[in-house]
């Protein structure tokens, strides 16, 4: 089944050469309106804005445009392909951008050689883009990027394997927890794969009310523990890792992932490929109605109906064609919508918790069940709510230009996305694009 996605998606990229374009949005009847549009009224213009910066944001598109950066060192599970290879990723990251957020996005790969040169590219670019989101970038340098970025550039930067899928985590653990009656503060979670996104899972659970001590991290070499023999190493070279080696596993559990999953209530896996990452008799050693994301694409960590087998109350993938799928998709293009509606400087993990929250209520509101914890991407109204509760957070915590209620946003992202929606279904109807 997979390589006829593989042979279609090959003839669909050729077929239309690439997936997005840009069209103008300004009515052109005559010539003589590129005396406005252009030369000479833009003069005026960009006088304007030499004046006061802030009006690019204003009098220019760049209020709703983002890059999409990446050195093309860790994409999908292809891993360090280089940037020409990630482009038709980033490309497929930009279609959904402005389909499901009214986004406008540009693929930027990059080939760069060092984090500094990377810093350096992103930094230069700051005056064309509205927000940049980091894509597909190798651990730990990703840390370091998001870290180094969100301090120096004034515009939201956002790092998607790791804020994304920690969101999108979150807003179904949220629901799950629910339906098995058990509190957040209360159960241990493992977290199979210490990389880019259960690193900031990690760090979003205790924000939303985990205890440390009961999350349990495992990477390639077993439990994270600050007895480990690499613990050294580790703080220098990736000391994004090394704080949760201290900080988290209060029972300093050794061993690997049968281990850490022993007696837990959760385990979120994202890790390698399965299946057979995780072993039913691993599943049947955890808590009573234990909740099992595993979340490896395009094959688990372990298949649902073996996790259910095994006695699992509730399973999550990141497939479409199996129930619960946690996807980042969910997140992304509805989180920058806020963001940039309301000019924000940053994203904050209160905004992150925020669209969480959002997410969970949305399907909560519909009817959770142990299949439907988390809502489809095809329903579009959670990203206009979504949208809503980042803008109204941004705005609370003082780093938004334009501060915005969630009833005031509601309204905004609902007509931006509407709008995106409704174009390409015109252009579709009308045969523009076949």
């Amino acid at each position: 089944m997979t390589e006829k996605w593989y042979q279609l998606s090959v003839e669909v990229h050729k077929k239309y050469g690439g997936k997005i374009s840009i069209i103008p949005k300004v009515p052109i009847s005559s010539m003589e309106e590129f005396a406005i549009y252009y030369t000479p009224g833009i003069a005026e213009v960009s006088r304007q804005i030499h004046k006061n910066p802030e009006l690019a944001f204003e009098l220019t598109s760049r209020w709703n445009i983002i890059g999409v950066i990446t050195d093309g060192t860790r994409v999908l599970g292809l891993g360090n392909i280089g940037p020409e290879a990630a482009y038709p990723v980033m490309e497929g990251k930009a279609l959904i951008f402005k389909y499901l957020g009214g986004v406008d996005a540009i693929p930027i790969p990059i080939r760069v050689k060092t984090p500094e040169e990377f810093i350096s590219v992103a930094k230069a670019l700051e005056p064309a883009l509205g927000g940049v989101n980091l894509e597909d970038i190798e651990s730990p340098k990703c840390f370091y990027l998001l870290d180094k970025l969100r301090k120096e550039l004034q515009i939201p930067v956002w790092h998607d394997d790791q804020q994304g899928t920690a969101t999108a985590t979150l807003a179904g653990l949220i629901n799950a927890l629910k339906l098995v009656g058990k509190k957040i503060s209360d159960v241990t979670i493992a977290l199979v794969g210490a990389g880019a996104s259960n690193i900031y899972t990690a760090r979003i659970l205790i924000k939303y009310g985990a205890k440390p001590g009961n999350l349990i991290l495992v990477d390639s070499k077993g439990i994270l523990h600050p007895e480990r023999d690499d613990i050294d190493k580790m703080m220098i070279e990736n000391p994004w890792k090394y704080k949760y080696a201290i900080e988290t596993n209060a029972e300093r559990r050794r061993g690997g992932i049968p281990e850490a999953m022993k007696g837990a209530d959760v385990i979120i896996a994202a890790s390698r490929p399965g299946p057979g990452v995780i072993k039913k008799e691993w599943v049947a050693s955890m808590n009573k109605d234990a909740i099992v994301f595993a979340l490896a694409n395009p094959v688990p960590e372990i298949w649902p109906w073996e996790a259910k087998e095994a006695g699992a109350k509730i399973v999550a993938t990141g497939r479409s064609d199996f129930p619960n799928q946690v996807n980042n998709s969910l997140i992304f293009p509805a989180v920058f919508r806020g963001a940039l509606d309301v000019r924000a400087t940053t994203i904050t993990d209160e905004m992150l918790i925020a669209a969480a929250e959002e997410v969970a209520k949305f399907a909560e509101e519909k009817g959770i069940h142990e299949e439907y914890i988390i809502p489809k991407m095809t329903e579009w109204e959670v990203y206009v709510r979504e949208a809503a509760a980042v803008a109204a957070t941004a705005s609370a915590q003082k780093v938004a230009r334009i501060p915005r209620s969630y009833n005031e946003e509601l309204e905004v992202a609902r007509t931006v996305i509407g709008k995106s929606i409704k174009t390409l279904e015109i252009l579709m109807r009308e045969k523009i694009i076949e």
